[in-house]
């Protein structure tokens, strides 16, 4: 979204907790399996909302620093998860002497005025040097290349590596993934913060993902793509593409603080999400974060592509729609949260609908007003932490209904759209130090994310959607497991089976959330599975050791099945690979 298109409100709240707004955590770091393993075991409350991601790291900081003062109550691998978050952010270990807002104002005062953040940091008993840097200027601490500090700034600079090679079962072609970049991270004056990445991708995956590439011109994750060969690997037909993500973060007072960004982001405690996922590539946004009390909301004003890049080479300016969602947290206890939600996507010739920047007012009677021309969801999500092993958590979301046809003549009517996800966290199960289980289920009815629009309002961004990868009209189970028997030794572990509905030729049966729904097929008996029925299977197994700090050696089996009602339709697909990864999560195409 335009930036110059905005003239903003803002209302300022007073309340008990100081806001720190940093850079953000990429959300494939291995930080929130820590932290949120920490958060059940601990039952501490943390002074994040764990259902807003992703996080930014001087929270996850003053959260590990409240957690290390228990030390005792955790093992030893717990304590070396805490180390890594020391290490990984370390410009944040001085945050709670000298914390200060926009305004100048020293949130807590500390002995010596005139420190920083980034000297107080550097102070910090848990921050860390090597004991010999590399040429003397390389790498001074375990996590961080190039790190400066300097009193009101301070400065990191690492590399960013994903290599994976492997080979697919009766596949001419192999699986590679090539990543290489970088990330800066920077702070100004403990009150403006930037972050941003640059990574150039080559790739070559299953068939089941070029099938779904050769549907759409657009592959999930990715904005523009072009094609790579590669004659020694014996690549015809793969994928290159660049990635790039930034921002600027603001303290704007002591609750509340703004991004100018350009990313993802994530609504939601499990592995999927109904609300809000990262599946779908980056978009421009405006995110303003209100914490006050037990309260955490979040609105995010972003400019989204309504068509893909690929289609035209990437010399024609693309379709453009808007979103504009709120989410409010709510802490009930510190072990219980809720979360309201909504959303909406619409389209404009070239600008933002101006009535949607209100902060506050509920969408729908702006929707009204307009018209209602425009696509909105409401949503309903919680978790809740018990007996330190378990956290239960779901989400609910409404598109469209009628009471009469949804509550007391049910009859399967094809505009009664809605979603839900249930789920449970078992960490340390059996009694077995970093054992953690993960069970989730999602359902997701046909018709539900699209819209009358198919371009300018369905929820897709560049014709992927933004919530879960399979769009509408499943069923779906999930059991994760990942055990960490030494600090060093990571095994993950998923199943994920689905049931679906496809398109029969030309008709929208509703499981495709970039068809327009005035093409459904029935006005009643829907149900899910409809259209061609097909069912998918998919076992993956990782095995990744970490050799230095967020340094990795990759072991990846993958398997997945799909059976469909029509066999044309049916498919295999197998592979084992071995990568290295730096600084970088595990890039997985799990549908």
């Amino acid at each position: 979204m335009r930036i110059k298109h905005y003239s903003l409100l803002f209302l300022l709240f007073c309340g008990l907790q100081a806001f720190a707004q940093g850079s953000l955590i990429p959300r494939g770091s291995q930080a929130y399996q820590i932290m949120d393993r920490l958060e059940i075991k601990s039952g501490l409350e943390a002074p994040y909302h764990s259902s807003v991601k992703y996080y930014d790291r001087g929270s996850v900081v003053k959260y590990a620093l409240q957690l290390d003062t228990q030390r005792n109550r955790f093992s030893l691998l717990d304590k070396a998860d805490l180390r890594f978050i020391f290490r990984d952010n370390n410009e944040w270990l001085g945050q709670t002497s000298v914390s200060t807002s926009l305004t100048g104002r020293r949130i807590a005062p500390c002995e010596d005025s005139t420190l920083t953040m980034p000297m107080a940091s550097i102070r910090h008993p848990q921050y860390e040097k090597n004991s010999k840097s590399l040429f003397n200027f390389f790498y001074p601490t375990p996590a961080n290349m190039i790190e400066v500090n300097h009193p009101g700034f301070f400065f990191r600079v690492n590399p960013l590596v994903n290599f994976q090679y492997g080979k697919i079962s009766n596949a001419a072609q192999p699986y590679f993934i090539n990543q290489r970049g970088f990330e800066v991270r920077a702070g100004i004056d403990d009150r403006v913060f930037v972050y941003m990445n640059l990574l150039d991708n080559q790739a070559q995956f299953p068939q089941y993902v070029r099938d779904r590439f050769l549907q759409y011109r657009s592959l999930p994750g990715a904005g523009l793509v072009k094609n790579y060969q590669n004659d020694l690997l014996k690549i015809t037909n793969g994928y290159d593409f660049l990635l790039s993500d930034g921002g600027v973060g603001f303290n704007l007072s002591p609750h509340f603080g703004a991004q100018i960004g350009y990313g993802r982001n994530f609504i939601g405690n499990g592995y999927r999400s109904l609300m809000l996922s990262d599946f779908a590539f980056n978009s421009i946004y405006l995110k303003l974060n209100w914490k006050i009390w037990k309260f955490h909301f979040e609105n995010i004003f972003a400019e989204l592509t309504a068509t893909s890049p690929t289609s035209g080479g990437g010399n024609q300016l693309q379709q453009k729609k808007y979103s504009a969602t709120h989410h409010l947290s709510i802490n009930v206890r510190p072990n219980l949260n809720f979360g309201l939600f909504e959303t909406v996507v619409f389209s404009r010739p070239n600008h933002f609908e101006f009535q949607y920047l209100n902060p506050i007012i509920l969408y729908r009677t702006v929707e009204g007003a307009l018209g209602s021309p425009d696509n909105e969801l409401l949503g309903f999500d919680g978790k809740w932490n018990f007996k330190r092993h378990f956290q239960l958590y779901a989400q609910f979301v409404l598109d469209e209904f009628v009471t009469k046809e949804l509550l007391i003549k049910p009859r399967g009517w094809w505009a009664n759209k809605y979603a839900y996800q249930v789920g449970l966290k078992y960490v340390d199960a059996l009694g077995v130090d970093h054992l953690d289980l993960q069970f989730e289920a999602n359902v997701v009815r046909p018709y539900t994310y699209g819209h009358f629009d198919s371009l300018a309002s369905s929820y897709t961004q560049i014709l992927q959607p933004l919530a879960h990868p399979l769009g509408a009209n499943f069923k779906e189970l999930i059991f994760m497991a990942r055990y960490q028997p030494i600090h060093r030794l990571v095994f993950d572990f998923r199943l994920i089976h689905a049931y679906f509905g496809e398109d029969k030729l030309k008709q929208n049966w509703g499981g495709d959330v970039n068809r327009s729904n005035t093409t459904y097929v029935m006005t009643y008996g829907n149900k899910i599975g409809q259209g061609v029925a097909a069912q998918t299977t998919l076992v993956g197994l990782d095995i990744s050791y970490q050799l230095s700090h967020n340094v990795f050696a990759d072991f990846q089996y993958f398997n997945r099945r799909k059976v469909s009602d029509d066999p044309s339709r049916n498919q295999k697909t197998q592979f084992v690979s071995f990568g290295f990864r730096v600084n970088m999560g595990k890039l997985r195409m799990d549908y």
